[in-house]
């Protein structure tokens, strides 16, 4: 009784907004369920000094995504979390061509969930968002978070400093984890790390040690309200099932890629391939399991 009155209560805390919103020509329904997952490089909220301590690098103009992954749960067969790149070159509607997190800076989560819709062919069921602060607060709320990297990483602007090996992360490394790019890669090991991160997040927040354990689960619950914004009709029991559903070996892709390019007045974008990504999205909104050769394709 109590749990699910304070589990009513944080439900309220939730920011919602109208996400997913209809529009002429709208794609209809599409098998299993698809979260479009948004991370922000907002700075709304915070002090001088909690910038500093996480450097975030202070005021950087409109919000814009700084990650974006699509969670596929079918109604049958493993859920895949596919990474999409924040510089693809896609249509926006109604702004031409441009980089994907463009569209959030003008249009904002609605604008977003159009572009990809209509980029894919794939409906966007659920939508959550969290800002700079969501991925440090709720990673202190279960007492930080293990993670296995292959090599050391430095990263002054990001405000880390992680050696190689198993190693439990604060919240202000998971933060500076996710954003960074000072590795070999840069931008493709950004995207890496943060499909790793999201899966042991979730796993750990999912499991019976810290649902059950109050000192775990209460501050968790409180993090989430706070930091963690859905679409006008999603609850916090959808957040559980979402974690549920990225919870132990997830497979994990990105769409496929064709190669780079420089464009004037968008700087250096990144090209889908023209062939294996319609294929890809096909089959996610076909709800057909991906072709194993298009989940190893690119990166």
């Amino acid at each position: 009784m109590i749990v699910g009155v304070a589990a009513f209560g944080i439900d309220r805390m939730i920011t919602r907004i109208d996400a997913t919103q209809d529009y002429a020509g709208r794609i209809g329904a599409t098998p299993g369920t698809n979260y479009l997952l948004v991370g922000t490089d907002s700075r709304e909220g915070l002090t001088p000094e909690q910038q500093q301590e996480l450097a975030t690098g202070g005021d950087t103009g409109p919000i814009r995504t700084d990650t974006i992954m699509l969670l596929h749960v079918p109604s049958g067969g493993d859920p895949v979390l596919v990474s999409i790149p924040r510089d693809s070159y896609i249509p926006i509607p109604g702004h031409g061509q441009d980089k994907v997190n463009i569209s959030y800076a003008i249009g904002g989560a609605p604008l977003l969930v159009r572009t990809i819709e209509e980029a894919t062919g794939v409906r966007i069921d659920r939508y959550v968002e969290i800002g700079f602060t969501g991925f440090a607060d709720i990673t202190e709320a279960i007492g930080g978070v293990e993670m296995c990297l292959d090599a050391p990483i430095f990263d002054p602007l990001a405000g880390i400093e992680l050696e190689s090996g198993c190693q439990k992360l604060s919240g202000r490394e998971a933060l500076g984890f996710v954003r960074t790019r000072a590795t070999p890669r840069a931008d493709l090991d950004r995207m890496n790390n943060q499909r790793q991160f999201m899966s042991a997040l979730a796993e750990k927040a999912t499991r019976p040690s810290t649902i059950l354990n109050p000192l775990r689960s209460i501050p968790l619950a409180r993090a989430v309200g706070r930091t963690v914004t859905v679409d006008r009709d999603d609850h916090l029991w959808n957040l559980a099932l979402l974690g549920w559903a990225l919870r132990g070996e997830t497979p994990t892709a990105t769409v496929p890629v064709g190669g780079f390019g420089d464009v004037p007045g968008s700087g250096n974008v990144v090209y889908w391939d023209a062939n294996a990504a319609p294929r890809f999205w096909a089959a996610i909104a076909r709800g057909e399991p991906i072709p194993s050769e298009l989940m190893r394709h690119g990166w």
